[in-house]
């Protein structure tokens, strides 16, 4: 698959090193960012929106100061997404990206 169509509408990229943040423990996450540097990826992208966002910032500071210091942030880009209620009528939500680089 090439760059292009691993990006999507909404600017943000798709693939296997992508941790999408939710309501699991931030150590989850933090333990998810880390295994996957150490099984050889290059760039691992944290993702999240709405109340998750705080979460994701958190799991970034955790890895790159705790666990691995010379992991860089390559690029953070926000973003909003419309999503559909159960009830049909249609919110805004803000999201983040954090690409992490080796």
């Amino acid at each position: 698959m090439n760059e292009a169509q691993e990006t999507q509408h909404d600017g943000f990229e798709r693939g296997e090193n992508v941790i999408y943040i939710g309501r699991k423990p931030t150590m989850n996450y933090v333990l998810a960012v880390v295994t996957q540097f150490n099984s050889g990826a290059g760039e691992v992208i944290i993702r999240a929106r709405g109340n998750s966002i705080s979460k994701a910032v958190d799991v970034n500071e955790i890895v790159r100061n705790r666990f691995l210091p010379s992991i860089k942030i390559r690029n953070i880009s926000t973003s909003s997404e419309e999503l559909t209620n159960e009830d049909g009528s249609r919110t805004k939500v803000s999201a983040i990206q954090i690409a992490l680089q080796k």
